[in-house]
């Protein structure tokens, strides 16, 4: 189990390897950043992006919450980190395309289904409650459908992808910038168990990379 010595040493082998092997794309990333890419994935320690897409620094801009969700477009003058990192990403650094990652084995997920933290205080699960709550009529339906099994997990594991695309689009910035051609988004699952990629089509079916 990495403890932050263990940390500390990667970070030394870093900077002998892959920090001084990359000297010149760290000089130029010093100037600043332009990644054409957001990447809006889940904080789970198994699915980093930047190493299931096999990227260089600088190549992707990443957000990571638990259960890769967006919230709406919502004025209510709290607090949106989320909603913070997509105004960034659209707005200043004007990335072209946005992915949405979902993935296999999601604790948030099957803590949606199982209602886990209902009722939980916040500092007690009550905080991870109302964050997963986004996903409450999609879990309703799909409950109703397949039960709160495993089949029902994997079910609401995909759907979290369709729910944070269809919130994106509740971003002004969002839909006039596809309107206009200069944005994509795109939805993905990754399969722990297998290690394949599934990308999402018009349509919101998922098929192999």
């Amino acid at each position: 189990m990495t403890d932050f010595g263990e940390l500390l040493g990667g970070y030394r082998r870093f900077r002998e390897t892959g920090y001084a092997q990359q000297r010149g794309r760290w000089a130029e990333l010093r100037e600043g950043q332009s990644p054409k890419v957001m990447v809006i994935a889940c904080s789970d320690s198994r699915v980093d992006p930047a190493q299931i897409f096999d990227t260089s620094p600088g190549e992707i801009f990443v957000v990571r919450n638990v259960a890769n969700l967006v919230p709406p477009f919502e004025l209510d003058g709290k607090r949106h980190g989320v909603s913070a990192a997509l105004e960034f990403a659209v707005t200043q650094l004007e990335v072209s395309e946005i992915v949405v990652m979902g993935h296999g084995s999601c604790g948030g997920v099957n803590a949606a289904i199982t209602q886990a933290f209902a009722g939980k205080p916040p500092g007690e699960g009550g905080f991870i409650d109302h964050w997963i709550d986004l996903l409450d009529d999609a879990r309703d339906k799909i409950v109703a459908e397949f039960g709160n099994g495993p089949e029902a997990v994997h079910a609401l594991e995909l759907e979290t992808v369709r729910v944070s695309i269809a919130n994106l689009r509740t971003f002004p910035c969002i839909p006039e910038r596809e309107a206009a051609g200069t944005l994509h988004l795109h939805g993905a699952y990754f399969a722990i168990a297998d290690g394949i990629l599934h990308v999402m089509d018009a349509e919101g079916d998922f098929g192999t990379a």
